[in-house]
């Protein structure tokens, strides 16, 4: 799997144990534990935009059935959760140091909308692409998800400068894996107007 910017998110962690501190002591009497930990989350990502600048952060945030069952699946993926903010109603899945994908489990995740949560046998509520480092890094992580279960509704798509494959998690979410050749991106790069003021 990827793991860039994985050692700078490790050598943050005490400013995350600073935050989630700083959450706790905090706390309304009113809030639960999982609404505390989202606070607390939330709480970091503030004070780490402050103390680093970092850029934009996105949080993921997707439904499932069964909270143990993807989280270890995705653990076979390679990837990490953030203890600090894992309870029985979510975690956080660490992708990047600034992406995050929220696993929320289906009678939690009703708690913050209205609508109904997406049949994913009948629709797609959503298509996650992700970069990897190589064409092998694609099929690697897309052949470790078909081994803990996840299915690959279609071939890999190949297109000489990019190559990319796709699977449905076991909630049937839609994951896509993509490399693109670094000579591509750089001849897409726009081209300065000359005739500009």
């Amino acid at each position: 799997m990827m793991t860039t910017g994985r050692p700078a998110l490790f050598g943050k962690m005490r400013v995350w144990s600073q935050c989630f501190f700083l959450s706790q002591s905090t706390r309304l009497l009113s809030e639960t534990p999982t609404m505390r930990q989202l606070r607390g989350l939330y709480l970091c990502y503030v004070n780490l935009k402050q103390q680093y600048d970092m850029a934009t952060m996105i949080f993921v945030n997707l439904p499932v059935k069964d909270l143990n069952r993807s989280v270890e699946f995705f653990t076979k993926l390679g990837y990490t959760f953030n203890p600090q903010f894992t309870d029985e109603n979510a975690t956080c899945m660490i992708i990047s140091e600034t992406i995050y994908v929220m696993l929320l489990v289906e009678p939690f995740f009703k708690t913050f909308t209205d609508k109904e949560i997406a049949d994913t046998s009948k629709t797609v509520e959503v298509s996650i692409c992700l970069s990897a480092t190589s064409r092998e890094n694609v099929n690697e992580i897309v052949n470790k998800a078909l081994a803990a279960g996840a299915i690959e509704p279609k071939g890999p798509q190949d297109m000489g400068f990019m190559y990319s494959r796709d699977f449905e998690d076991l909630d049937g979410h839609a994951w896509s894996y993509m490399f693109m050749e670094p000579s591509a991106v750089e001849q897409q790069q726009p081209v300065a107007d000359s005739t500009a003021a």
